[in-house]
C-alpha cells in the first residue's frame, strides 16, 4: 500500500463528477452505474454487446428517482479487442471533456481457451491486457481532470495463484485450467493497480482495487464455464451476494470522501485488506508491466 500527499483542497464528493465503468449492463457494474447515478454522478458505461447495454439502460433510467440523479449513458466496448478500445477511447476523448473516476469493472472466464483479435489468451487479454490499454490511452485525461480516482475490480480468487505469475506462459499455451487462468488475471490486476500506483505519485490520481465477494449474477455463466464449476457455481447461488451487495465496495472506492491519500490499496468489505504474497510482489508488478507494455505496442 502506498500513500500520496494530495493536493485536493475541497471534500470528495461525487456529485457533478463524470465517472466511466467498463462492463455495467449486468450484475456489479449494473448495479454500480445505477448507485453512482443516484449520488447524482454523470456515468457512462460499456457494454459489448449494445443490445444489451441498451436494454441495461433504459432498466437504470427506469429505476431512478429524484431531480439530484446524474445522468447515464451506455457506449459499445469489447476489451478484446484493440482495436474496439481504441476507437471507443477516440470517440470517448472527443466527446467527454473531464474523466474523474474510471472503474475497471469488465472480467470474464472462459471455460475453454480462446484468444483475442490480438492473440492474447482471452481471459487474461480481457482481464488484464484490455484493461491497461483501455488505462493507458484514458489516463492523460484523468490527469487533467484530477483529483480523479481510478477502481479496479480485482478478486479474491488471487489468492489460488501462490507462486505467482507464470512469466513463460502468460498466454496460457502450456497448459489451461478455467479457475487458475481467471485467478492469474485477478494476480494481474492487483499487481497492476500497485505498479499504476507508483506511476501516478504526486498527480493526484488514485488508483485502488477491490474484492467485491461472490456474486450471484450472470458472470459465472458467460463463457461457458459449464462443467464441474457451472454446476457448483449453480449450486451455491442461494449463498452468494447480490451484485447490489458486491457492488458496495466498488461504490465505496467511488464516492467515499478521506480516501484521497490512500493509492495502491486492496480493499474486501469497504476496508484495506492485506493480499497474498504474490501479489505484493513489488518486482513482478514492475516485470509484469513492462512485459505488457511490450506485448501491447507489438500488437497495435
Amino acid at each position: 500500500m502506498f500513500r500520496m500527499n494530495s493536493l485536493q483542497t475541497e471534500p470528495w464528493d461525487v456529485r457533478g463528477k463524470t465517472v466511466l465503468l467498463t462492463g455495467g449492463n449486468t450484475g456489479i457494474g449494473k448495479a454500480t452505474v445505477i448507485e453512482l447515478a443516484r449520488r447524482g454522478a454523470d456515468v457512462i458505461f460499456t457494454s459489448r454487446n449494445m443490445a444489451k447495454g441498451e436494454t441495461a439502460l433504459a432498466e437504470i433510467k427506469a429505476s431512478m428517482t429524484g431531480s439530484d440523479a446524474g445522468t447515464v449513458a451506455v457506449r459499445n466496448l469489447d476489451l478484446a479487442s484493440f482495436k474496439s478500445i481504441e476507437a471507443f477511447a477516440q470517440c470517448f476523448l472527443a466527446e467527454v471533456p473531464a474523466l474523474h473516476v474510471l472503474v475497471h469493472n469488465a472480467g470474464l472466464i472462459q471455460a475453454e481457451r480462446k484468444e483475442t483479435q490480438e492473440g492474447f489468451e482471452l481471459t487474461m487479454g480481457t482481464n488484464h491486457f484490455g484493461t491497461f490499454r483501455l488505462n493507458q490511452l484514458l489516463e492523460a485525461r484523468l490527469r487533467e481532470s484530477a483529483p480523479a480516482r481510478i477502481v479496479v475490480v480485482a478478486s479474491n480468487a488471487h489468492t489460488r495463484t501462490r507462486k505467482g505469475l507464470n512469466f513463460a506462459d502468460l498466454q496460457s499455451k502450456q497448459s489451461y485450467n478455467a479457475v487458475e487462468v481467471y485467478s492469474d488475471s485477478k494476480l494481474a490486476n492487483i499487481l497492476f493497480t500497485r505498479e499504476l500506483a507508483k506511476r501516478l505519485a504526486g498527480t493526484n490520481v488514485t488508483v485502488n482495487c477491490l474484492h467485491p465477494g461472490v456474486v450471484a449474477s450472470s458472470f459465472n455463466s458467460v463463457g461457458g464455464t459449464g462443467g464441474l464449476w457451472g454446476f457448483v457455481f449453480k449450486w451455491m447461488r442461494p449463498l452468494l451476494l447480490s451484485p447490489a451487495n458486491g457492488a458496495k465496495t466498488s461504490i465505496y472506492l467511488c464516492c467515499q470522501p478521506g480516501l484521497e491519500e490512500l493509492t495502491g490499496a486492496y480493499f474486501d468489505q469497504c476496508k484495506v485488506r492485506t493480499p497474498s504474497k504474490a501479489a505484493l510482489d513489488d518486482a513482478a508488478a514492475t516485470r509484469l508491466w513492462q512485459i505488457t507494455e511490450q506485448l501491447c505496442a507489438t500488437a497495435m
